[in-house]
């Protein structure tokens, strides 16, 4: 029986059931809309494409950096898993350019989003962004690390070295094909090939 006549208390549990469908529905719109229109997108439109209010869109994601992290989380965490599967299946040096084939497609693909992530007018990135910074950093260093104690590339070639490469053609690239060129560039050098 409700209280003093008025309505009974939502139970926390369905508050908290209500507002993990509210932040799936708005993913979902916004996922759909960045592939459309691009990170501009404006928020209002994703809020509606969800069947939701703005209100509920700021209360999940108070800035458009957060809903672009949030957007782009699936698909780091599982660029990063993706290194444990090539690792086994791959001798070290493939395993790590089959790995860093994948890192330039997703960075490539994704730079409108990578480059809108920022947490204000000073550019900073945000404080998921810098973790998953760190998450590709130390999956890309694992797989280097094999890499060079199989013989497979230069001992003293270091993640940041390789990474900082690797984004550069990501980022300056026509489109992906482009950046996955420029890779293969970057791993067999300028020589032209043995025979």
């Amino acid at each position: 029986m409700a209280h003093g006549g008025g309505p009974a208390p939502v139970p926390r549990r369905a508050r908290r059931a209500d507002a993990a469908r509210n932040a799936e529905l708005l993913l979902a719109a916004a996922k759909r809309l960045f592939a459309q229109e691009g990170p501009d997108v404006a928020l209002d439109e994703v809020a509606r494409q969800a069947g939701l209010g703005n209100a509920t869109l700021y209360r999940h994601f108070p800035t458009r950096g957060d809903l672009l992290v949030a957007v782009y989380a699936d698909e780091v965490a599982e660029l990063c898993r993706g290194a444990a599967v090539l690792a086994e299946r791959h001798p070290p040096g493939d395993a790590l350019f089959a790995w860093l084939d994948d890192f330039v497609v997703h960075v490539a693909t994704k730079r409108a989003l990578a480059l809108a992530v920022t947490d204000g007018p000073d550019e900073r990135r945000t404080e998921l962004f810098a973790r998953w910074h760190e998450s590709m950093t130390s999956t890309a260093d694992g797989l280097l690390a094999r890499a060079r104690a199989a013989g497979a590339v230069r001992g003293d070639l270091a993640v940041g070295d390789l990474l900082a490469l690797v984004s550069g053609a990501a980022m300056t690239a026509s489109d992906a094909g482009h950046a996955r060129r420029l890779l293969g560039i970057m791993r067999y050098g300028f020589a032209p090939p043995a025979g």
